[in-house]
């Protein structure tokens, strides 16, 4: 696998369209408004699951701060509508099978887990502003709080 580009705040973010259970989502669709760009590793696992949850728990104020949720991950379109039903998300769930969009935004990383290696995607979160720019990004992110830390940075660029 070639090296990825690093992104960093004030790059223009990487264009993409991907199938989410309710159709296809674009990055331009919310040009003028804030993106909580979430990837995550996996549906129905507990962290993943953690952060799903605390992201819908704070959907009412990030929607008041001017800000939409995507979460993506490389799950399938019918794996998201599962999890997404599930857990009662009101945000789009994006599919990137094949890591194309991971890639581009540099979270398709080499893991290991029980002495085997693989790649797959580093819970990072960025945050694009209303011109399509990132504005923050969160990586290695740890669930437990990490709502909380987006909220509090889209109250900070606010002011």
């Amino acid at each position: 696998m070639a090296a990825q580009r690093s992104l960093s705040v004030g790059d223009k973010a990487p264009a993409f369209a991907l199938a989410s259970p309710d159709g296809t989502v674009r990055l331009t669709d919310f040009l003028g408004t804030q993106i909580v760009l979430y990837f995550y590793p996996r549906d129905h696992t507990p962290g993943c699951t953690r952060e799903a949850c605390a992201f819908q728990e704070a959907q009412r104020r990030l929607t008041r701060s001017g800000a939409v949720v995507l979460g993506v991950s490389c799950d399938s379109v019918s794996s998201h509508e599962r999890f997404a039903q599930k857990l009662g998300l009101s945000f789009p769930l994006l599919s990137d099978p094949d890591a194309s969009v991971a890639k581009a935004y540099g979270v398709q990383k080499r893991k290991s887990l029980y002495g085997r290696s693989f790649w797959g995607i580093e819970r990072t979160t960025f945050i694009i502003d209303e011109r399509g720019r990132v504005a923050e990004i969160f990586p290695r992110v740890q669930v437990d709080g990490h709502a909380e830390a987006v909220l509090e940075a889209l109250r900070s660029s606010a002011r």
